[in-house]
């Protein structure tokens, strides 16, 4: 059994980590305030835009939209959305385990390259030589897109992937990232970004759109600016998944501590107590001694 210093020491030790787990369940609890409010508010207007442009979409020549070209090629990217820091529970690790199931089955045989946006997809894929993001970005850091996430910044990133679409680099563009349903659940989200395709479960719409001012400069504009808002959208996704997964992760971590540091004041008390019954029978035991 551990002395009555070691064990003050695990007791002190298990404190000033439940500060920290404590201080940092509060900072995650602020900062998803925020990122909910920015996805909920997002949320509607991306899925309208989405249901437009898959309609649209389908309702238009190859030669008209190049976005929405079928290819049978097998050059795929996937854009893995993570976060910069752990501390999350199994946040990152869903998306990571999902890319790597993903290349050992329905991908095997695909020369496939991976676009990470987020520096834990970046650090558990750089050691595979998979990433390559001079094909897409060119000189890229992972982490920089959560440093300035404004629609204005991701569109950048959208631009330079439909841009290697267009040009013929990828024959298919696939989305990973875990959506934000509330601070205790993130769901694990696998999309295809391009080609755009009808969602799953709906019939084909045969609308006979009427173009205002033409169809040309509509086009040109609204598919674009459709899938920059769906990556903008499912990075605020990701980054409101992400505090909710961090702060019910320290909130599990402080409790944990709290039960720990609770066993080590009884396991404390217990061996202070016998330390203390050691010291009395040894008095009694020299003062019986004594009169002897």
């Amino acid at each position: 059994m551990a002395n009555l210093k070691e064990i003050r020491s695990r007791i002190t030790s298990v404190s000033s980590t439940m500060q920290i787990t404590s201080a940092m369940k509060m900072v995650s609890a602020a900062k998803l305030r925020r990122a909910q409010d920015a996805i909920t508010r997002m949320r509607p207007y991306s899925e309208k835009l989405n249901e437009i442009l898959a309609n649209l979409s389908s309702s238009l020549d190859v030669s008209e939209n190049v976005y929405g070209e079928e290819r049978d090629g097998k050059r795929v990217l996937i854009v893995a959305i993570t976060s910069n820091r752990g501390l999350c529970g199994g946040f990152n690790n869903a998306v990571i385990k999902d890319v790597k199931r993903m290349l050992n089955n329905e991908l095997k045989s695909h020369d496939v390259n991976i676009l990470p946006l987020g520096k834990k997809a970046n650090d558990a894929f750089k050691a595979s030589g998979m990433i390559n993001t001079a094909k897409v970005y060119g000189d890229w850091d992972a982490g920089d897109v959560y440093s300035n996430l404004t629609f204005e910044h991701v569109s950048e990133i959208a631009n330079h992937v439909m841009e290697a679409y267009a040009e013929n680099k990828y024959d298919k563009v696939i989305l990973v990232y875990n959506r934000f349903k509330n601070a205790a659940v993130q769901i694990l989200e696998t999309e295809q970004f391009l080609p755009i395709r009808q969602p799953e479960g709906e019939q084909k719409v045969s609308t006979d759109y009427i173009f205002e001012p033409d169809k040309e400069e509509i086009v040109n504009d609204i598919i674009p600016k459709s899938l920059r808002i769906r990556l903008f959208a499912a990075l605020l996704d990701s980054h409101a998944a992400e505090h909710g997964a961090r702060m019910t992760a320290m909130h599990k971590a402080t409790d944990n501590a709290s039960e720990l540091k609770k066993e080590l004041k009884l396991t404390y008390n217990k061996v202070r107590q016998a330390a203390i019954t050691t010291e009395i029978l040894e008095i009694v035991a020299g003062a019986e001694a004594l009169n002897d």
